[in-house]
């Protein structure tokens, strides 16, 4: 094909385009959003229009509803009764509940560092002071095997 024809094909084109009866010209190079997709007004990026944050750059797309609800005013009592507990050092009813557990675990706890971590030989400590103290519960028991070991593995000279 010669340049004369590459010209009048040039030509031919541009003329169609600006006639309007061709297609029309892409405004961008980018491609465009697919039908469920919407572009990111900070980086650009195409994603899925349900989405309330863009994936890329985590700007949020949508404003907040105004539909949120107020605070429940129990929140702010519970604060304000949790702030005069600490403030007379009076205990929370659940500690009331749960001291013993939690006593409990931090033994064990204790105890398991004492042996290295071993949880088998912690538990086989806390069954020979069961069988020496079968009227016991498990914090005595904890207890027991804790001043037990320590006595066992005191180091001579020291008092």
């Amino acid at each position: 094909m010669s340049c004369r024809e590459k010209m009048a094909k040039v030509v031919i084109l541009l003329s169609i385009f600006k006639s309007g009866k061709g297609p029309a010209m892409p405004t961008s190079l980018d491609p465009q959003p697919a039908e469920n997709e919407i572009e990111c007004g900070r980086c650009g990026a195409y994603f899925y229009y349900e989405l309330t944050r863009c994936p890329n750059c985590g700007v949020n797309v949508f404003e907040p509803e105004d539909d949120v609800p107020p605070r429940n005013p129990d929140q702010r009592k519970n604060w304000f009764s949790r702030l005069i507990q600490r403030l007379t050092n009076k205990p929370h009813p659940a500690d009331e509940l749960f001291s013993i557990a939690i006593d409990q675990a931090g033994l064990f706890n204790n105890l398991l560092n004492k042996v290295g971590g071993d949880r088998a030989v912690a538990e086989r400590l806390i069954t020979f002071e069961r069988q020496k103290n079968p009227q016991g519960n498990r914090i005595i028991w904890l207890n027991q095997a804790i001043q037990r070991w320590e006595r066992d593995n005191r180091t001579p000279g020291i008092t």
